[in-house]
């Protein structure tokens, strides 16, 4: 049985406003975005199906699969897809002091070597002192739509299903092009894409925020 919610809930919004879980509503277009990569075939098949329907995302990338799998990560520039900072090493922000996460964050943007104001905290855990820090120059991105393709109880039928039963115009929803979600993942992402293209359906990056 899973233990996550799949839709982000009204409660979880109201306590972190500040942070970003659903863009407007007022066009049919959804946001797809992509944890932990770049990994070897499956980012490369992640690039594949979006392209299949002129569909753009946002991969927020794991600075040490960067560092080892550099070639994958500017296919996913060149393809014209958002990028964004998921830390060097997937912390858990919970359980990391401040200085350590936050050097960590850096260190991954280091490695990026791309401009972007987009970051999303591993496993959506992240103090609020961590985030207050990020806030003055990072959009912290969460979501409306968690796939559950990382949940290996979940069969691809299902994880479908709940995926297009929750997903709604201006959803941020999140995929994850990772070994342990691949089962389900490339299952999911054809038919999804599939299902709300033929529906009128666009598929847009999450815009990078212009500071001062």
């Amino acid at each position: 049985m899973s233990l996550f919610l799949h839709k982000s809930n009204f409660l979880l919004r109201t306590i972190y406003p500040e942070f970003l879980w659903r863009l407007d509503d007022s066009e049919p277009v959804i946001y797809l975005t992509f944890d932990d990569g770049p990994i070897p075939d499956i980012t490369e098949f992640a690039l594949e199906q979006l392209d299949k329907y002129a569909a753009q995302a946002t991969f927020f990338c794991i600075g040490d699969n960067v560092r080892k799998h550099t070639d994958i990560f500017y296919n996913v520039i060149e393809a014209g897809h958002a990028i964004g900072n998921h830390t060097y090493n997937h912390l858990n922000g919970w359980k990391t002091d401040d200085e350590t996460y936050l050097k960590n964050v850096y260190k991954a943007q280091d490695e990026l070597r791309v401009a972007t104001t987009l970051f999303r905290p591993p496993y959506g855990r992240i103090r609020r002192s961590q985030a207050l820090d990020l806030l003055d120059t990072h959009s912290i991105v969460m979501w409306d739509v968690l796939s559950g393709d990382f949940d290996t109880s979940l069969s691809p039928q299902t994880c479908l299903r709940k995926t297009i039963q929750y997903t709604e115009p201006g959803s941020i929803v999140v995929f994850h092009d990772s070994l342990k979600a691949w089962p389900n993942m490339r299952y999911v992402l054809p038919r999804m894409l599939a299902h709300f293209a033929e529906r009128g359906y666009e598929f847009r990056a999450v815009p990078q925020l212009i500071y001062a």
